[in-house]
């Protein structure tokens, strides 16, 4: 018998978040939580991917706080609770100017910089913004980032195409959420949660598709400590993207992996990978971040 919605345990438990919105520089305003911790002196930023929003990060903010984290996110531009249609931009760059601001009002509220934590189309901007030195974080991690992705050669020039003729064109993004975990019961609450959506625009696309390269190019100029860990089966982005980007930065800054067995979300994988996923970042924050 198929297990109905009511049957399933909450796979990423954990508290919504203290909710407002910030302002952005054309006047826009983005959805964002604060996962605050009374003890905490030191913060992580958490950037989501392409289609959800930070309402999923609730479980790795819980995991953060109980190490003495004070745990920030936002729904990007198109996503989530912040206004606006789906995947549309206004230029190119704005995601990368939006997560400025976020980052810059969240760091004003402690002595050292946060931690910049980016999942997929998320580890992208927070891997541009650093490797460009728009943004200081104290570390960087790296989930499954978005450095490359499966399609051919032609879809990307067909993007590159309509991002100047047609630039919000509303497409599918044609990520399977089957390939986004093992866990049949986070593949199902990602289906129905009413704040993930499956749009995408050629901007959007051309921006992703060149951005990549773009990192991979700069990986040798990577100043900040980095931990970067990707899905060895994942079918939504290439991870021979990170695989190269790894190659390409120095072993003294980065310590990265591909993680075999695992699918896209690798923070939401089915258990005992998850624990095993946490773990590493765990070893990783007690070694730079003690």
């Amino acid at each position: 018998m198929p297990l109905k919605p009511s049957m399933l345990a909450d796979p990423l438990p954990g508290p919504v978040g203290h909710c407002d919105t910030v302002p952005v520089s054309d006047g826009s305003r983005l959805f964002r939580r604060r996962w605050p911790s009374q003890v905490a002196g030191r913060g992580v930023l958490l950037v989501h991917g392409l289609g959800e929003h930070s309402g999923r990060y609730r479980h790795l903010a819980t995991w953060f706080n109980a190490r003495g984290w004070d745990v920030c996110s936002y729904d990007q531009r198109g996503h989530g609770q912040t206004a606006g249609r789906r995947g549309v931009l206004p230029r190119p760059g704005v995601l990368l100017d939006d997560l400025g601001v976020v980052f810059a009002d969240y760091a004003s509220q402690f002595d050292t910089p946060p931690l910049l934590f980016g999942h997929s189309m998320g580890g992208l901007l927070a891997a541009r913004a650093v490797l460009s030195g728009a943004l200081q974080p104290a570390g960087l991690v790296l989930s499954s980032p978005a450095l490359r992705t499966h399609e051919p050669g032609w879809l990307r020039v067909l993007a590159a195409m309509l991002a100047r003729l047609w630039p919000s064109m509303p497409l599918r993004h044609g990520v399977q959420r089957a390939y986004l975990s093992r866990d049949a019961r986070v593949v199902q609450a990602c289906a129905e949660d009413p704040h993930c959506h499956t749009r995408i625009t050629p901007r959007l696309a051309d921006f992703i598709f060149r951005t990549g390269p773009a990192c991979i190019d700069r990986a040798g100029m990577l100043g900040v400590q980095t931990l970067l860990l990707a899905a060895g089966e994942d079918r939504v982005v290439d991870p021979s993207g990170s695989r190269d980007f790894i190659a390409g930065a120095s072993p003294a800054v980065l310590q990265g992996a591909l993680l075999e067995g695992c699918y896209h979300e690798i923070f939401n994988e089915a258990e005992p990978v998850r624990s095993r996923v946490f773990a590493r970042l765990g070893a990783w924050l007690d070694t730079h971040f003690p």
